[in-house]
């Protein structure tokens, strides 16, 4: 059962037990993703191909699976596409997020 905390506090709940779920667990990026001024004017790529992280992640955002993706991008890797997600969570956690009514 779900103790009853205030809604602002319930979500500061759900953060810091997320953060903590992942805490030392995420992968090293860095050996998939880089950035180039010569490549897509410098946004975040999968190492070794012109797809951007952004991209990727919209394809996700789409309703696109994993086998899906890899399938039509064959030279990507399970580890690439880990990779973006692993990007993503970093710079999430970088930034701070304001709850919008």
């Amino acid at each position: 059962m779900e103790r009853s905390l205030p809604q602002n506090r319930k979500k500061l709940y759900y953060a810091i037990l997320c953060d903590r779920c992942f805490l030392g667990k995420t992968m090293d990026w860095q050996k998939h993703i880089h950035t180039d001024p010569n490549i897509l004017v410098g946004k975040p790529v999968v190492k070794g191909t012109r797809l951007s992280v952004e991209f990727l992640l919209g394809l996700f955002a789409a309703g696109w699976t994993e086998k899906q993706v890899l399938e039509n991008y064959p030279m990507l890797t399970p580890e690439g596409l880990q990779a973006i997600f692993a990007f993503a969570a970093e710079c999430i956690r970088e930034e701070s997020l304001y709850s919008i009514p």
